[in-house]
């Protein structure tokens, strides 16, 4: 196969585990809400059948946890790095050192991202006047990124800053590479983006992440 789609997942640890949403979530609640966000993600990916699923799990030692939760066919491998922007582009690396054509990394925290989101992801990249493709987020970052060949240089930024993808997309020009953004969508980190997953899971079919659904029920 061709392509890989890597998601970064973290083990969910109440304290440690979206902490933006405390309060007004409990620590517990926060963790298990991204509990939920990851499996429902888990699921997005499996509407890529073009593609090779992978995890790429943090802390190192969660090899355990991920693969008791990972679905059958899933690839998994730790994350290595001192900060996010080495951990992303140590993954997609080895990814394409082990033979991969195009490889697509994604964030754990968009259930309801349209999976048609993904595969245009590897459509474009499969384009020769292509090298590059973003899928912006409304906070200023983005919830993919892909590459057909390794470019450190798009992730020595600062992360988990409103000024993410501008950086990005600005060192990809200095790289002289070519870049396509997807549409935007958005990750669940705050307050407001809970409001509007709430929202959004009330106007989508009940097949749309079922678990983020089941639990948000139950805290009403």
């Amino acid at each position: 196969m061709d392509n890989a789609l890597i998601v970064v997942a973290k083990r969910p640890t109440p304290g440690n585990t979206k902490t933006r949403l405390i309060p007004p979530l409990t620590p517990a609640q926060a963790a298990d809400l991204y509990n939920c966000l990851l499996f429902d993600t888990l699921d997005v990916m499996r509407y890529v059948d073009s593609a090779q699923p992978v995890i790429a799990y943090a802390p190192a030692d969660a090899g355990s946890y991920f693969r008791g939760i990972a679905p059958p066919g899933f690839e998994l491998i730790a994350q290595h790095g001192q900060n996010l922007g080495q951990r992303l582009d140590n993954v997609l690396r080895a990814h394409l050192k082990q033979g991969y054509v195009r490889t697509v990394v994604m964030n754990s925290d968009s259930p309801t991202l349209p999976p048609e989101y993904l595969q245009q992801a590897f459509e474009h990249l499969a384009d020769e006047q292509v090298d590059v493709v973003v899928g912006p987020c409304a906070d200023g970052g983005y919830y993919l990124i892909g590459l057909k060949r390794p470019c450190s240089t798009l992730f020595d930024v600062v992360m988990s800053t409103p000024t993410v993808l501008q950086e990005t997309l600005q060192r990809a020009h200095e790289e002289g590479l070519r870049t396509v953004c997807l549409p935007a969508w958005y990750d669940v980190d705050w307050p407001k983006d809970l409001e509007r997953l709430r929202g959004e899971l009330d106007r989508l079919p009940a097949h749309r992440a079922p678990r983020t659904r089941d639990l948000l029920a139950s805290w009403r």
